[in-house]
């Protein structure tokens, strides 16, 4: 419990700190979690997840058996950029059932066109394990996720 807690605590941080930055102002340091969630329309859901509509598609929602085409740019909570289809210059394309728990959430909820960034706690990403040397044990991830077509 006190993971979940903390990781929560540590997630509305971090959230703050991406609107203080969206912000830029002179008050943004003092933007309360409150101003955040209702300028920025950050939504949390029951298991955590959290993410930001920055672009919404009037496209059809894909389901767990989907395959999707998306671009997307992972970063860790530093800001260090970990892996992006654009810089890539191609979009990926996954079967949704084989991605971390907080993008199938995400994916799910998302039309075609649309653009969200997510804050992904620990354990809807990588865990205890981690992901090989780039993402170590119990880390946040944030990703901006465009689904941009369902196979």
């Amino acid at each position: 419990m006190n993971k979940i807690i903390t990781s929560g605590l540590f997630v509305i941080v971090v959230l703050l700190n991406i609107a203080c930055a969206e912000k830029k102002s002179a008050n943004a340091p003092e933007l309360k979690l409150s101003e955040y969630l209702e300028t920025f329309r950050v939504f949390t859901t029951e298991s955590g997840l959290q993410y930001r509509v920055l672009v919404k598609g009037d496209g059809l929602k894909p389901v767990l058996t989907d395959t999707v085409v998306v671009h997307y740019v992972g970063k860790k909570i530093d800001g260090t950029e970990f892996d992006s289809s654009i810089r890539r210059g191609e979009p990926a394309t996954y079967p949704i059932f084989i991605l971390i728990d907080g993008w199938k959430e995400a994916l799910l909820l998302m039309n075609v066109g649309s653009k969200y960034r997510l804050v992904i706690p620990p354990e809807l990403a990588y865990g205890e394990k981690g992901a090989g040397t780039v993402i170590g044990p119990n880390e946040i991830v944030i990703f901006e996720v465009e689904l941009l077509e369902i196979l």
